[in-house]
C-alpha cells in the first residue's frame, strides 16, 4: 500500500515570514476552521472504537494512550482530566509518552525511535487483555507507539489508534484505526498545529463518550466532579439548586455534607439532608 505523509506536504502558504500579524492569524484561522470537518469523516472509526472502550470499562478494564512528542503530551492531558471531570479513579485512564514524565516538558531525544520500550512502559501497569490501547502518533510512523502496539495485538489487548495520515503504518497496525486526514499544517511539518487540534478533538469526544456511557453525568451535568476549588464548589451549589429547587444555603449544606453533586442530589431526594 503506497503511503505518503499528507503532514509532512508543503503548506498552502510561503513567505510567512512576510506577513502580517494580521494575515497570519487569518490564515492560520483558516486552516483551522478544516480540522472539524476531516474528523466528521472520522465518526465512523472513532464509533468502532468508543464501543471497544465502553464494553470493557464497563468489565473493569482500564483505557491508555501511549504516544510521543505532542502526541503523547495530549494522550496525558485528556487522561489527566477524567478523574476531576468525571470522578473516576487516577488508573481508569491512564497517559503514557515517550521518555517518561520528564518529556512532558522537555523532548527526550530519540525516545521515540525505540521499538520496545512503549510495551515495557505499558508493563509498569500490569497490562492485560481487559484493558485498551490508544497509540497517538500524528505520522502514523512512530516507532515507540507502533512498537507497543504489536505487542498489544499479539498479547490479546485491544488496540486503536489516532493519526492524521491515510494508510500508516500504525493504522495498520491498530485493531481499530482512526486516520483523520488534515492535510498540510501551516508550517510545514509543524503537526503540533492542525493535526494537533484534530487528536484533541478526538480525545474529547473518546473520554467523554465513554464517561457518559458508564453513567458519569447526569441530564447534562458533571455529577461526579472533584470539588477542588471555589469555582467547582459554586458550580456544584448551582446544579444542586437547578436539580432540587433548594436554596443556595441548603444546597452547600447539602454539599457539604454528602461529598458531590450526585450524593447531595440523591439525599435531597430521599429526605435525607
Amino acid at each position: 500500500m503506497n503511503f505518503h505523509k499528507t503532514t509532512e506536504s508543503d503548506s498552502h502558504y510561503d513567505h510567512l515570514e512576510e506577513m502580517s500579524i494580521q494575515d497570519l492569524l487569518s490564515n492560520i484561522n483558516k486552516e483551522d476552521k478544516t480540522v472539524p470537518f476531516a474528523v466528521e469523516e472520522s465518526l465512523p472509526q472513532i464509533e468502532a472504537l468508543v464501543e471497544q472502550i465502553v464494553l470493557k470499562l464497563k468489565a473493569g478494564g482500564r483505557l491508555f494512550y501511549i504516544g510521543a512528542g505532542t502526541s503523547g503530551r495530549l494522550g496525558i492531558v485528556d487522561a489527566s482530566e477524567c478523574p476531576p471531570t468525571f470522578g473516576v479513579s487516577h488508573d481508569l485512564v491512564v497517559g503514557i509518552m515517550a521518555g517518561g514524565d520528564s518529556a512532558i516538558r522537555k523532548a527526550v531525544e530519540f525516545a521515540e525511535d525505540d521499538t520496545e520500550q512503549g510495551w515495557k512502559d505499558l508493563l509498569d501497569f500490569q497490562i492485560d487483555p481487559q484493558d485498551v490501547v490508544i497509540g497517538i502518533a500524528a505520522s502514523g510512523t512512530t516507532p515507540y507507539v507502533i512498537g507497543a502496539l504489536k505487542k498489544c495485538n499479539a498479547k490479546g489487548i485491544i488496540t486503536g489508534c489516532i493519526t492524521c495520515n491515510q494508510g500508516s503504518p500504525l493504522a495498520r497496525t491498530a485493531q481499530f484505526p482512526i486516520e483523520v486526514v488534515v492535510g498540510p499544517e501551516f508550517v510545514t511539518g509543524s503537526s503540533r498545529m492542525k493535526a494537533g487540534t484534530a487528536q484533541k478533538l478526538v480525545l474529547n469526544m473518546i473520554s467523554t463518550t465513554a464517561m457518559i456511557q458508564l453513567g458519569r453525568v447526569e441530564g447534562n451535568k458533571m455529577v461526579d466532579m472533584q470539588l477542588s476549588n471555589h469555582k467547582l464548589v459554586d458550580r456544584g451549589i448551582r446544579m444542586i439548586c437547578e436539580a432540587t429547587g433548594t436554596d443556595r444555603s441548603m444546597a452547600a449544606k447539602l454539599l457539604e455534607n454528602h461529598g458531590s453533586v450526585r450524593n447531595a442530589i440523591k439525599a435531597f431526594n430521599h429526605g435525607n439532608r
